[in-house]
């Protein structure tokens, strides 16, 4: 498929971005106010779409942002990133490992079910991965709960559709600032931004395990979903699984259900 069958040939002037960047950074401080909060809190995983959203939170709040880079069996590169990304937007962050609070919580939830005969080895990874998640989401609430701040999210338009974040881990925010943007968009506003080219160019990964990357996960490509969600014609096959990713992930889109009663 060429480039601009996926929804890359729709590329915005810098004034038309730097007018959308204000009118977001309006719409975080307005946020604020309204929630009676005083700031802004972003987990930050060293990837291009947390890096767009820091550098908001930062014009949006210079003295009241905050970053949280979260290792959990990270690789040093994800810890390289995350820190070009917090300097390079000039933000007051810190670190906070949970190797250790990961492990104990990992293996005394297998070590339980194991003992119940109801362990399934093919769902390690997953729930390892899930774990890591809600493990940072936990920790990023029990920061902005101190500072009285909102919590930021990462996810952008092509995520949110196909339901690529953890429900109650990087699902699990206040506000999400870049959830209409697709993946060329979040690129074009971080090339605007200054977001070093490294962190631009890096494929787009959620660190999982090693080698994950998140569209040999999805099984397609970001062009695909983008183009897809611009009503462009895009191979079946793939279409078939965005729409699928689409339908299975409903849950995490919605309040959870409940009955009612006349």
């Amino acid at each position: 498929m060429k480039e601009s069958d996926c929804g890359m040939n729709n590329r915005e002037t810098n004034e038309l971005i730097e007018e959308k960047i204000d009118y977001t950074i309006n719409w975080l401080r307005e946020q604020v106010y309204v929630s009676g909060t005083q700031g802004l809190v972003l987990g930050v995983s060293g990837g291009i779409d947390s890096a767009v959203v820091a550098n908001l939170i930062k014009r949006a709040y210079p003295n009241n942002s905050l970053g949280v880079i979260l290792p959990i069996k990270s690789s040093e590169a994800d810890k390289t990133d995350g820190l070009a990304v917090v300097r390079k937007a000039d933000l007051k962050s810190i670190i906070i490992n949970l190797d250790d609070e990961h492990k104990a919580v990992f293996e005394k939830t297998i070590s339980e079910l194991i003992g119940l005969e109801l362990y399934n080895e093919e769902k390690k990874r997953i729930t390892d991965a899930n774990l890591r998640a809600r493990l940072r989401m936990s920790t990023i609430y029990a920061i902005a709960n101190q500072l009285n701040y909102l919590v930021v999210g990462t996810d952008n338009a092509a995520e949110l559709y196909t339901g690529y974040f953890t429900k109650y881990g990087d699902g699990g925010v206040d506000l999400l600032p870049i959830a209409t943007l697709k993946k060329y968009e979040v690129n074009d506003w971080a090339k605007h931004l200054g977001v070093p080219n490294e962190i631009i160019e890096r494929k787009p990964s959620a660190g999982l395990w090693e080698g994950q990357t998140d569209e040999k996960e999805m099984g397609t490509t970001y062009n695909y979903i983008d183009a897809l969600l611009e009503g462009k014609h895009i191979p079946c096959d793939h279409r078939d699984i965005i729409e699928r990713l689409h339908k299975n992930s409903k849950h995490k889109r919605i309040m959870p259900p409940y009955p009612t009663f006349d």
